[in-house]
């Protein structure tokens, strides 16, 4: 009997942890921790975790250290370098969408003031070396950078003249009144696999492209619920017309009566507007149902 290798997984520390976590469970992967542990014990035995950070994550599947990982599309760009010369290279599987963030060029109120830091030597400060070089040489910038590690918005205006970090709102960078002068890119939280594993490797790539559909599934469920209501015959037409759904909605007759029983999949979003216009329509004993998965 041949033993296989487990599907190698590392997750981030930080603030994209709990997201991935509840996305793993919904997925049949749970993880139980121990104190400072970096190695989760997984509920599914072909799977074996480790935590590190996301900027690492990129680097280390290039490496062909793991199998796949969650980082953000930020930190996959800017540890493209490190993909030349590697075993393999991480591509992306799934865009989860979670935290999104702009990489920005933000300077102190006064260098914004009629671009005056295009005229003079500055130094930027950033965590994003290769992204920050790009920018410096994409724009003629006269600049030295400075590595940061962490509060990279506190260093102006003694100790740098520029930041490129990323933001969700702005509000970090208006509280210590620097200004954004640039979006570098838009990035949002992804799954990504080994491209040798996948090409390589029959069962992990199989495991993937489950793990994928599960996600996408659990994802797609999010954004949507399930609306069951009661329609009489004279007010179907009405009730249709004001219900959108993915597809066609789902009906069927009611036992010994007149009318229809009525089901379909709609934005959650929607739902608010959606539930007066049904009522006016005619639907009567309209539920909502959360959803778990969703697959098309």
């Amino acid at each position: 009997m041949t033993t296989r290798s487990p599907l190698k997984l590392i997750i981030p520390k930080g603030r994209l942890m709990d997201k991935v976590l509840n996305l793993l469970g919904h997925v049949g992967i749970d993880l139980t921790f121990s104190h400072r542990s970096y190695r989760p014990a997984c509920s599914d035995p072909d799977v074996s975790v480790k935590l590190v950070k996301a900027q690492n994550i990129p680097s280390l599947i290039a490496l062909d250290r793991h199998d796949a990982g969650f980082t953000g599309q930020d930190w996959m760009i800017e540890n493209e370098p490190h993909y030349v010369g590697a075993p393999t290279k991480p591509v992306e599987l799934l865009d989860l969408g979670f935290n999104p963030v702009s990489i920005v060029a933000a300077v102190p109120e006064n260098l914004a003031k009629d671009a005056a830091y295009k005229n003079q030597r500055i130094v930027i400060a950033s965590e994003y070396d290769v992204l920050t070089k790009k920018y410096i040489a994409d724009n003629n910038l006269d600049a030295f950078v400075i590595k940061t590690y962490g509060a990279t918005e506190a260093l102006p205006p003694e100790d740098a003249d520029m930041i490129v970090d990323n933001t969700a709102t702005g509000a970090t960078l208006r509280q210590n009144r620097l200004t954004i002068v640039d979006t570098l890119l838009r990035s949002t939280t992804c799954f990504v696999g080994n491209q040798k594993s996948i090409e390589s490797d029959p069962w992990k790539k199989e495991k993937l492209e489950q793990m994928v559909l599960l996600m996408q599934s659990t994802l797609r469920a999010q954004k949507q619920v399930l609306l069951e209501m009661n329609v009489a015959n004279d007010a179907m037409d009405a009730v249709l017309q004001a219900l959108p759904s993915l597809k066609s909605p789902t009906v069927t007759s009611l036992h010994q009566q007149e009318g229809f029983a009525v089901k379909a999949a709609v934005k959650a979003k929607d739902v608010p507007h959606l539930i007066p216009q049904l009522k006016a329509a005619g639907a009567t004993d309209i539920l909502e149902y959360k959803l778990e998965r969703l697959v098309p």
